[in-house]
């Protein structure tokens, strides 16, 4: 969820994507130079890593699986197609090219899944001319380059997310043609050019200026959604429920073929957000009842063992921070605490749920930081002792946090979308603080002393 900027600071921050007075994490860059491809950050002690090429790449929404199953490549985009990095020499290649969206790296197999618009004026074609086209669903594998279309789509459909062993596909799309040509249908089509750049993926780069207010208008609008799944096999779609609330941000369990995660969208104070279905339209099932007035929760997403929700949980909005987990098989509740610096748009967890990161927030976010600009590692600590417990009850715990990147010359309206790679040794981060969008990677370890900048 993007939370708007006062009015003031937006119009500072859209005019100009780098803060050259600000202490950079690089304090040898100057606006104009290259980007640098390696540096200590001096804050911190910690190596990043510029791992893409391409000025206006970008690496994967945060909940989005962008790597490959053996864990040695991750997928990322750029305004040219899509490219897969190996993560052990930094060195990428481009897999698919053209104008296509990016849905995830495959679970099973090593692959990516996108959506292209049909026909040879396509590639040519506006971002809005190519949305009204005919859009097919393709599969590329990442070793071999072998390209397969899967499936056509429906009008005005989209597909979000592919399940565990990819039999399936999800999506939704607004029957008829209840609120065509409406910005908030179509929201990063009402964005300039310039701002679109590299988004190639299941979310556009920049916060929309107006975010708030498109939030307000589709949520009111109450338009009639199909959320359906299709198999890949066979071409077979079903529709799994219909409604007038806004569904989005559907998300498959990396590990549960036939259990999809989605969200009623809208500003997070009016809406219960977090819900799972089942592929055969079973078990629609309300992850996280609101007990408080003005309590929020989202930015939801799977850990690692496809069974654990996580999500950001503020009691009440902007001003008590938790990242909170709930188990779909056993019903148990966990929630790790942090100070409002802490807070960030984004979190995720490593594989076996040790370590955490988060990806920090300007003073124009939901809390409101005054020192919030920062990539972060949290070390998570449960709290224990004696005394009233039952199995209902939420498990507290508390984040101490590491700082690892100085974000202070990033614009936060492009979210930085955090995640650790397989090998638990980097985070990777999108980040425009030098300009052009590029994706990079931090050290988790420190580096050692002397090493410098390369």
């Amino acid at each position: 969820m993007a939370f708007s900027l006062p009015l003031g600071l937006m119009a500072q921050r859209a005019a100009s994507t780098v803060k050259p007075d600000a202490v950079g994490s690089d304090p040898s860059w100057k606006p104009g130079d290259p980007p640098p491809a390696s540096w200590i950050d001096p804050a911190t002690g910690h190596r990043v890593v510029r791992v893409s090429q391409e000025p206006n790449s970008a690496s994967f929404y945060f909940n989005v699986n962008a790597y490959t199953p053996d864990g040695k490549q991750m997928v990322y985009t750029s305004p040219e197609g899509v490219y897969a990095l190996d993560l052990t020499t930094w060195k990428s290649r481009q897999v698919v090219k053209g104008h296509v969206f990016a849905i995830q790296a495959g679970f099973k197999t090593p692959s990516v899944f996108y959506i292209k618009a049909e026909g040879e004026e396509a590639e040519s074609a506006t971002p809005a001319a190519r949305a009204s086209m005919k859009r097919s669903l393709y599969v590329t594998n990442i070793d071999t380059g072998e390209t397969r279309k899967l499936v056509d789509l429906p009008p005005r459909a989209m597909v979000s997310t592919i399940n565990a062993d990819e039999t399936l596909a999800a999506g939704t799309y607004i029957e008829g043609n209840a609120g065509e040509g409406q910005p908030y249908t179509t929201p990063s089509q009402s964005r300039p050019e310039s701002e679109r750049r590299g988004g190639q993926q299941p979310q556009g780069l920049l916060q929309p200026l107006n975010k708030g207010q498109m939030m307000e208008q589709r949520l009111a609008a109450r338009l009639p959604i199909v959320l359906f799944v299709i198999d890949l096999r066979t071409g077979q779609m079903r529709t799994l429920l219909h409604s007038t609330d806004w569904v989005n941000h559907l998300l498959f369990s990396p590990t549960d073929p036939d259990l999809l995660m989605y969200c009623h969208e809208g500003p997070w104070q009016k809406v219960d957000r977090i819900w799972t279905i089942h592929t055969d339209g079973t078990h629609n099932t309300m992850i996280h009842k609101r007990t408080m007035f003005m309590e929020i929760f989202g930015h939801e997403f799977w850990g690692h063992d496809g069974h654990t929700l996580w999500y950001d949980w503020q009691i009440p909005k902007g001003e008590d921070f938790w990242l909170a987990s709930y188990n779909v098989d056993t019903g148990r509740r966990a929630a790790y605490h942090m100070q409002r610096n802490e807070w960030s748009i984004h979190f995720n967890v490593s594989h076996d749920e040790s370590l955490f990161c988060g990806d920090g927030g300007d003073p124009g976010q939901v809390a409101h930081a005054p020192d919030g600009e920062w990539i972060y590692l949290f070390h998570p600590r449960m709290i224990t002792g004696e005394g009233i417990n039952k199995p209902d009850f939420i498990q507290p715990g508390v984040f101490h946090a590491e700082r690892l990147v100085n974000m202070s010359r990033h614009n936060y309206r492009l979210e930085p979308n955090v995640s650790f790679t397989p090998d638990l040794k980097w985070i990777i981060f999108r980040s425009n603080m030098f300009g052009p969008t590029y994706v990079f990677a931090v050290e988790i370890a420190k580096a050692a002393p002397g090493s410098g900048q390369q």
